[in-house]
């Protein structure tokens, strides 16, 4: 019963077709460098081409580093420094 609800759902653990990789917080690392809000360059990797800010599940940065970086975003717009939107 348990092994076909698994094959229902597609949860087999044979699936060779799909590789997760490890995520790890590229802020949370040795040497990473730290959130800043006047290091633009660095706010620019983790903001859409749209101007829109990337979800934590995409850029693998961790919960607490990522409302860091948020709040960084959001000086940078208000000082000038990034745009709010692109057109």
């Amino acid at each position: 019963m348990e092994k076909r609800y698994n094959e229902r759902r597609g949860s087999n653990n044979n699936n060779k077709h799909y590789f997760r990789r490890p995520k790890s917080c590229p802020f949370s690392e040795n040497g990473a460098p730290a959130i800043d809000y006047k290091d633009v360059r660095t706010l620019q990797k983790f903001i859409s081409e749209r101007g829109k800010m990337i979800p934590s599940r995409i850029t693998a940065v961790s919960t607490k580093k990522q409302r860091e970086l948020a709040t960084a975003i959001k000086r940078a717009r208000f000082l000038g420094l990034l745009p709010y939107a692109v057109k």
